[in-house]
């Protein structure tokens, strides 16, 4: 095999490597939003919201639950009650 062959081959690999790792699955994606809402729920409702925990969620039911920080439903067991000092 002369040299420009086994550049053409290597360049062919790398190309179809990029390719495959760039498209995502629809579960990747799916992931992707939920911890982008979790951390959107954690901006918004600060400590009162239990952010590792909803993206743990993410995780374990990959991406089949996704947190809206307008609806309780969805947000429920993430969020918490702080105790307070008065």
């Amino acid at each position: 095999m002369n040299s420009s062959n086994r550049v053409l081959l290597v360049f062919c690999v790398a190309s179809a490597m990029i390719f495959m790792l760039a498209d995502g699955s629809p579960f990747d994606r799916a992931i992707g939003v939920c911890i982008r809402n979790c951390a959107q729920c954690k901006k918004m409702f600060g400590p009162y919201f239990l952010g590792q925990k909803c993206a743990d969620s993410c995780v374990k039911y990959k991406g089949k639950l996704i947190p809206d920080c307008e609806d309780e439903g969805s947000i429920q067991p993430f969020l918490q009650a702080l105790d307070s000092d008065y």
